[in-house]
């Protein structure tokens, strides 16, 4: 008997949701940028453009990292977890900023004393980033 060969989307666990948690995390750096969610069309998308496609649970669409910004996420290499349950991506940040407050990274506050001290600057203003009502 012959069979096909197993696609690689395949052996992803879609969530009820048919979506599965994304961690971006830079390639040289290994700090991590964001957390996001990927559906069947953006994981592939991605790996064909190699460059990182999000699902936007907000939009309900297809978001492609930097088609505002112009802040693309090139991919350096995919992985996925030892249950399967979420995807690495190691990305090359392009222009820097992962963040859409302007920053290098979405995890830019830390708890210190039992509070949220944010301890990352904001590398360029938003405003002069995106377009009004279009942060994601």
């Amino acid at each position: 008997m012959i069979t096909k060969p197993q696609n690689f989307l395949d052996e992803v666990p879609w969530d009820e949701r048919e979506l599965i948690a994304v961690v971006a995390q830079d390639f040289s750096s290994g700090k991590v940028l964001t957390v996001a969610w990927m559906n069947r069309a953006a994981l592939e998308e991605t790996v064909k453009r190699g460059e990182a496609v999000y699902w936007s649970r907000s939009r309900k669409r297809l978001w492609r990292k930097g088609e505002e910004s112009g802040h693309v996420q090139k991919l350096r290499e995919l992985r996925l977890d030892c249950d399967a349950d979420a995807v690495l991506l190691k990305v090359e940040q392009i222009g820097g900023i992962a963040c859409h407050t302007g920053r290098e990274s979405c995890f830019f506050r830390k708890l210190e004393d039992g509070k949220w001290v944010t301890i990352d600057p904001v590398l360029k203003d938003p405003s002069l980033i995106y377009r009004k009502g279009d942060k994601k």
